[in-house]
């Protein structure tokens, strides 16, 4: 397997995350983390049900990989998410020392990997991860487009009954 298939399996990973998250209702978004060709860390998605803003999928698999390395550098990683970051989880990532970044679609609202800012290129900052961007992003959009489509509808009973 050359490493454009393995990006693609990986990325696959993180949305079966992403698919976890919205069976419990979360916006749907996974990542996942890997280490060597092995998945250290999973995370998806858990703001609403652990009533926790800082529980994004990337930071859920920030908080995991930590936890088995015992330790809080992440050198030699590789973080698979399924939407481009947003300030709080590029900064984590900054922290962490994840070394690459691949994502599915840009996230024109919130995204801090090009669309917003671009975090994971400051030289001001004394990390930079190597980012490669658009990976299944027709999937990453798919799944949050119906997501929000079913909100929509939801909330629209709800105003009618």
């Amino acid at each position: 397997m050359n490493d454009s298939e393995k990006d693609i399996a990986f990325m696959r990973e993180a949305l079966c995350e992403a698919e976890r998250a919205e069976a419990l209702g979360e916006v749907p978004i996974g990542a996942v983390i890997v280490v060597g060709g092995e998945v250290v860390a999973r995370g998806h998605n858990l703001k609403e049900t652990s009533k926790d803003p800082t529980s994004h999928a990337e930071v859920v698999a920030i908080r995991e990989a930590a936890l088995k390395k015992d330790a809080w550098r992440i050198e030699d990683s590789t973080l698979y998410v399924t939407l481009e970051p947003c300030l709080m989880c590029i900064g984590a990532m900054v922290q962490a020392r994840i070394g690459r970044l691949v994502f599915g679609p840009m996230d024109p609202k919130a995204g801090a990997v090009g669309s917003l800012y671009d975090i994971s290129k400051d030289d001001r900052l004394n990390h930079r991860i190597e980012v490669t961007s658009g990976l299944l992003a027709d999937e990453g959009s798919q799944i949050l487009k119906v997501f929000f489509s079913k909100l929509r509808e939801g909330n629209r009973r709800e105003a009618q009954g």
